[in-house]
């Protein structure tokens, strides 16, 4: 990895309920449900490892033990976990909150889901978020859209508005949120102390008002998801790992 990649640590969603996939989900974590060998959790970690980024964040609440459990303090995968349990959940903003002080300090960062299957090039992402002095830039993926949410309407490489879900789409190929962000420490200027707070449904949109939000087209790089039997089923049977950055 070049040396301009300037990104040393992630932060990722790991406390997800999992309720599409019960009644699997009531005895497991989703987060650990396999997929093609490896926990789905365990191929985020590693796609930050491939840029170099070992100092990771997982942000776990439901059956975080079993989690905790399975990868330990991240040797086993030559990086280094620590965890931030939740209560109570936070939402995806507010989770992210919590780690501020471990984060702030840095000129940028990572942030997954740690539930999808994702081939992202961080280091294009990396160069498009410096060149725009981005607060927000997002992986993008096209996928045949049906009200699924995170939809995103893309100028260039800025933003112009995100919506969950737009009651009113019509169906097609459509541009959505990847789940993989790199994030300036500016973040953590919009998003209340203390409060359940989602960063698609709260932040993204305020930033894209702003003018600070950004994305990248994942282009032909694969983009999964594992929250429904019939997604999940599809990625054990269509996931083709990384490709070369």
């Amino acid at each position: 990895m070049s040396e301009k990649f300037n990104i040393h640590k992630a932060f990722i969603l790991a406390g997800g309920l999992g309720t599409r996939l019960r009644p699997i989900t009531l005895e497991l974590s989703k987060l650990i449900l396999p997929v093609q060998g490896k926990p789905c959790l365990q191929w985020n970690i590693e796609l930050a490892k491939r840029f170099g980024v070992k100092d990771i964040t997982l942000a776990v609440g439901f059956k975080n033990e079993q989690i905790q459990k399975k990868f330990e303090d991240g040797k086993k995968l030559d990086v280094e976990l620590h965890y931030n349990v939740e209560k109570e959940y936070m939402g995806t903003a507010g989770a992210l909150k919590i780690a501020e002080e471990h984060l702030k300090k840095e000129q940028k960062f990572i942030m997954m889901n740690g539930d999808e299957l994702k081939d992202i090039d961080f280091k294009t992402m990396n160069a498009v978020h410096e060149k725009n002095n981005a607060i927000a830039t997002l992986a993008l993926a096209t996928v045949a859209y049906t009200k699924a949410g995170g939809l995103v309407k893309l100028e260039g490489e800025k933003i112009m508005e995100f919506s969950e879900k737009p009651p009113d789409e019509k169906e097609g190929f459509k541009l959505i949120n990847a789940g993989a962000y790199i994030l300036s420490p500016k973040i953590f200027e919009f998003i209340p102390a203390g409060k359940k707070c989602s960063i698609e449904k709260d932040i993204f949109p305020k930033l894209a008002e702003e003018g600070k939000l950004f994305g990248v087209d994942l282009g032909e790089r694969q983009f999964l998801q594992t929250d429904t039997f019939e997604r999940y089923d599809k990625a054990i049977r269509e996931w083709k790992g990384f490709k070369e950055v």
